[in-house]
């Protein structure tokens, strides 16, 4: 399949535009507390009341999605990266810019369904009412922009 250098372009402005949409996604829902933290990770900690089993337990989902989170972030750079060299080295749409998009979607994508599975593995160790407060938040930014 050839593609236009329109079609390439269209699909590498939507590519960042969900990269950053997904990168602000994330870094509203997990970023360190900070006072008057208005993200998931502060309400977490600030506004449910944990126990101490469950202040542990979610620690350690914090630590470990930290560190993916991390590392798939890295990918992404490397994507964009490889996206850039790839426009630079060709004149018009090709296979190189092709799997170069490729490759930042995928990255993409497991950012995305990680920080699903993550969010969902807090909200298991959370009591009902815990639970009610938290997919508020959720609901919150994930449809804030778009109200």
């Amino acid at each position: 399949m050839r593609l236009t250098l329109r079609s390439a372009v269209i699909t590498i402005v939507l590519g960042l535009i969900a990269g950053i949409a997904g990168m602000g996604i994330g870094h509203l829902l997990f970023t360190a507390p900070a006072p008057h933290d208005i993200s998931l990770h502060g309400m977490v900690h600030g506004e449910l009341t944990l126990t101490a089993e469950q202040d542990a337990q979610i620690d350690g989902l914090e630590r470990t999605f930290a560190a993916r989170r991390k590392a798939l972030e890295g990918e992404l750079r490397q994507a964009n990266s490889e996206l850039a060299a790839a426009i630079l080295k060709t004149q018009t749409p090709g296979p190189e810019v092709e799997l170069a998009v490729h490759h930042f979607h995928d990255a993409m994508g497991k950012l995305q369904a990680e920080t699903i599975d993550h969010v969902f593995a807090m909200r298991r160790i959370l009591t009902p009412d815990q639970r009610a407060k938290f997919d508020s938040r959720i609901q919150q930014a994930l449809t804030a922009g778009g109200q």
